[in-house]
């Protein structure tokens, strides 16, 4: 099923985000997560592209397939473009469509240090529009509440935003923020620009302060005063910042669903905990949103 057709069907869509083990690593080594988060039954499962986003390191497909026929669970499969080529793309289609993956996250990608080396794309538009001709997918795109840190111009994200839409994004996907108030404005700005497509709330739980200060220097998301203060009380106490962590994430999901929107998609970091805890948090809440439009 496109995950799209899943807005249709539920007020509140709640979806898990997961990424594949280092080249180094054995790829079982996140079968337990898998395992785990597919008991909490979220509405699809995505996976983020690869080990450091190169074509050749691509296990994705690989995952993406597990959860679609193992788990019946829908997969959302992260695709990058750059430096790609079509042949490059057309490969990792073909291999998601031999394993029923029937979504995909169309995606830039970061540049490699190494170089682009020959590429056939240069943004997410010219993949999500040659994906979209192909065939066979449901297509999200990735929006920034925020604006993408290489944006220099205010508001060019709400642009791009409506020519990701354009090009055949179904659905977007938020980076993570730590200020709901950001997100409101965005989600505004985006009404205005007549952006019709849904657009799910990115949520990522604090674990420890060199992620999120290493996440904030990739990213360029705002932290809040509130946030700053859990960070610096705890940042010496791993289970402490871990429980305020998913206490403050928790906070926002619940002033997120109050105010009406479309999707929460959790960003898990393969830690089924703070899934578990979070899911349970908030289960109420879902299951009272939904039931309305089963009324």
């Amino acid at each position: 099923m496109k995950i799209r057709e899943l807005f249709d069907k539920v007020d509140l869509l709640y979806s898990f985000e997961i990424f594949p083990p280092r080249l180094d690593s054995p790829i079982e080594v996140v079968y337990e997560a898998i395992e785990e988060l597919s008991g909490l039954n979220p509405d699809y499962i995505s996976i983020t592209y690869g080990a450091g986003g190169r074509v050749q390191d691509n296990r994705t497909a690989r995952l993406a397939s597990l959860i679609k026929n193992q788990y019946k669970i829908e997969s959302l499969a992260h695709l990058t473009c750059i430096g790609a080529t079509k042949e490059n793309i057309d490969g990792i289609l073909g291999e998601l469509k031999g394993g029923s993956v029937e979504n995909i996250l169309a995606l830039r990608g970061d540049k490699p240090e190494s170089g682009l080396g020959k590429s056939d794309f240069e943004n997410s538009q010219e993949l999500i529009s040659y994906a979209k001709k192909k065939g066979g997918f449901g297509i999200a795109a990735a929006a920034y509440p925020e604006g993408h840190i290489e944006t220099l111009v205010k508001d060019k994200d709400i642009d791009i935003l409506k020519l990701k839409e354009e090009a055949g994004a179904d659905y977007f996907i938020s980076q993570l923020f730590y200020d709901n108030s950001r997100f409101y404005e965005f989600l505004n700005k985006a009404e205005q620009k007549g952006i019709k497509a849904p657009i799910q709330a990115g949520v990522m739980p604090v674990i420890n302060k060199k992620q999120i200060m290493r996440t904030i220097s990739l990213s360029g998301v705002t932290l809040p005063q509130k946030f700053l203060r859990i960070i610096n009380k705890y940042e010496y106490d791993k289970i402490a910042l871990r429980d305020a962590g998913i206490a403050y994430a928790t906070e926002q999901i619940v002033d997120l669903i109050s105010s009406g929107v479309r999707g929460i998609h959790l960003y898990t970091m393969n830690n089924p905990y703070i899934a578990n805890t979070i899911t349970n948090n908030i289960r109420s809440l879902i299951e009272s949103i939904n039931k309305e439009r089963a009324i």
